[in-house]
């Protein structure tokens, strides 16, 4: 199907009401782009009104929990230099200055896998909406010390055993990056992910102490998006190592029936991914040779349709016979 048959198939569906607080979306299929299309509406940086927004290619949008997809990309990249610990290695050991929680044995028998695959079993609730210190991703962010309190967390369920969305897992796992290659976070994905696919121009927000806010600080275009979804889809392009994203892409543990999770990146029996919080999507589908990024502004809503309308409505539905 053309690309002007899919354009107009997001017009309609513009029109109809259907993707309201579409911001942009770029999908590619054989090379091609297929589908690029940019919006108006009230955006935010986190929770800091930016106003009514005209988004243009160039435009940064909050990309939020598909900070953590990056964080996973650049854990691979340094596990391949040696500079942060195997999968399967205790967690607290890299976290010498906490010597009381490694003392308590269910504490200490967690591994860097249960991070990297959000199966700690500690009690974690981000249900609250993100502006709420009853959010544990808020709260570790209002912490004295966050990694503190993301390890010192009651155990809740046998570790490795259920997967449970956790901001938390994330912080942990890039401070293992920024202790393994004395770089702070942001600095270490310029120049081993982002300059290497050619993505010159980012932020990336912190929190009150400075420190890079990995769960889902990350300001990206979509474009940008669809370059690490292509990157993705071409099995690292040489900038991931290969053997991590076969890994990482590997649904170690089933979330329901129709998807799983691997290192930091979700998997479903045709596609791999990323979501992020008001609409915000990587969507890999090999067999098709198909990328999409979709950027929203839905932020805190309980359903967030957009993003899946333009997937399914738009593009699945167009480019399928």
């Amino acid at each position: 199907m053309s690309s002007d048959t899919l354009t107009d198939r997001l017009t309609l569906a513009v029109e109809r009401g259907r993707v309201p607080d579409l911001h942009g979306v770029v999908a590619v299929r054989h090379g091609r782009v297929i589908l690029e299309h940019y919006g108006e509406g009230e955006d935010f940086r986190l929770n800091e009104p930016l106003g009514r927004v005209r988004f243009t290619p160039g435009t940064l949008h909050d990309v939020r929990s598909i900070t953590k997809n990056v964080v996973g990309l650049l854990y691979g990249i340094a596990l391949a230099d040696g500079e942060v610990p195997e999968p399967r290695e205790p967690l607290l050991r890299h976290f010498p200055e906490y010597p009381d929680l490694a003392e308590d044995p269910p504490r200490a028998a967690l591994t860097v896998e249960h991070a990297l695959t959000m199966t700690l079993g500690l009690e974690w609730d981000e249900s609250a909406p993100y502006t709420s210190a009853a959010n544990s991703e808020v709260a570790m962010e209002l912490a004295p010390d966050r990694y503190r309190y993301v390890l010192g967390q009651r155990i809740v369920d046998e570790p490795g055993s259920r997967w449970s969305y956790c901001g938390g897992a994330t912080a942990l796992v890039a401070r293992l990056i920024e202790k393994g290659t004395g770089r702070g976070v942001a600095d270490y994905a310029r120049a081993r992910l982002f300059e290497p696919l050619g993505i010159a121009r980012f932020e990336w927000s912190t929190g009150a102490d400075g420190v890079a806010m990995a769960a889902a600080g990350l300001r990206l275009t979509p474009r940008d998006l669809l370059a690490i979804g292509r990157l993705v889809l071409d099995g690292g392009g040489g900038v991931v190592p290969s053997s991590w994203l076969k890994a990482a892409l590997h649904p170690h543990v089933r979330i329901d029936e129709g998807s799983g999770y691997g290192y930091h990146w979700y998997s479903g029996d045709t596609w791999t991914g990323g979501f992020g919080n008001g609409g915000q999507r990587i969507y890999v589908a090999p067999a098709l040779d198909l990328v999409v990024a979709v950027t929203a502004g839905q932020y805190d809503r309980p359903d967030q349709p957009t993003a899946s309308v333009v997937l399914d409505e738009v593009i699945l539905a167009g480019i399928r016979p």
